[in-house]
């Protein structure tokens, strides 16, 4: 998993503040096919913001724990139904704070 510092936590959640969710996940569950779109959209925006949609609250952090383990991204943010991650791409385009 991306290890990020509080430093460049609070520049991420400022940055992640603005973008629309690109991925929704529903009634269904993390599949492959949705890991795949989030593994997707990591690698072409870094941080992105995901809508998940959980009947209760042991559902929605589970599903929250399984994104961020199977796509090794960091959590930055978990806002109502809205969850942002990151992770660095080869080609980085957040540059980070030091930490």
């Amino acid at each position: 998993m991306t290890q990020i510092s509080k430093s460049q936590l609070k520049f991420l959640r400022g940055k992640a503040h603005d973008l629309r969710p690109v991925v929704m996940i529903g009634a269904n569950g993390v599949s492959e096919s949705v890991l795949e779109e989030i593994n997707n959209a990591l690698n072409h925006h870094e941080l992105i913001k995901i809508k998940v949609r959980a009947e209760d609250r042991e559902d929605k952090a589970e599903m929250i724990d399984t994104i961020c383990q199977k796509t090794q991204a960091a959590k930055v943010q978990v806002i109502g139904h809205n969850l942002s991650i990151y992770r660095k791409s080869s080609q980085p385009k957040i540059i980070l704070p030091k930490k």
